[in-house]
């Protein structure tokens, strides 16, 4: 992009502007980010959830577990559309926790009316977990189908019926 500067500005002395810094800097590589990103939504869920013997890693091939340690300019080779089996169904495991973690952690909350959930966690207000999974599933390759029927089927096993038929 091409900056105009006034003429005046053109005589002053200093630290170069923010904006000069900013188009010195080389591009990112966009889907390397949104996989940094993929996996910091994963261990976020583990975190928040509490999830035990899952290991993050083990949802990436090696490609993608290489990916991570490059940098983030770096243009690099993710994940193709051909997975290992075997990954795809640990995937599907960790969705299908996700989902029954998120489910069981909404009826507990319900439950207990003394302190919602907003009151423990506010800066998790408005985020639903459920449709995270979904968003994630089409990152990992699982079908959302497959997410979205556990989640119902986890809403009818804890009495949620009502919202089972949404």
């Amino acid at each position: 992009p091409v900056l105009d500067t006034e003429d005046a500005w053109v005589s002053a002395e200093g630290p170069v502007s923010i904006v000069e810094l900013a188009l010195e800097q080389k591009r990112i590589h966009y889907p390397l980010v949104e996989h940094q990103f993929v996996l910091c939504t994963i261990l976020y869920a583990i975190m928040r959830f509490s999830l035990k013997s899952v290991k993050p890693l083990s949802l990436f091939d090696s490609k993608g577990k290489n990916a991570f340690f490059k940098d983030l300019t770096s243009i690099q080779l993710l994940p193709s559309g051909d997975m290992d089996p075997n990954v795809l169904s640990i995937r599907q495991q960790f969705l299908v926790k996700v989902v029954s973690a998120a489910v069981q952690t909404l009826c507990s909350s319900q439950k207990a009316e003394e302190v919602s959930e907003e009151e423990l966690f506010p800066f998790e207000k408005g985020k639903n977990w459920p449709t995270l999974a979904v968003d994630l599933a089409q990152y990992l390759q699982i079908s959302e189908d497959v997410v979205k029927r556990h989640y119902v089927c986890e809403l009818y096993s804890y009495g949620m019926d009502h919202l089972g038929e949404e």
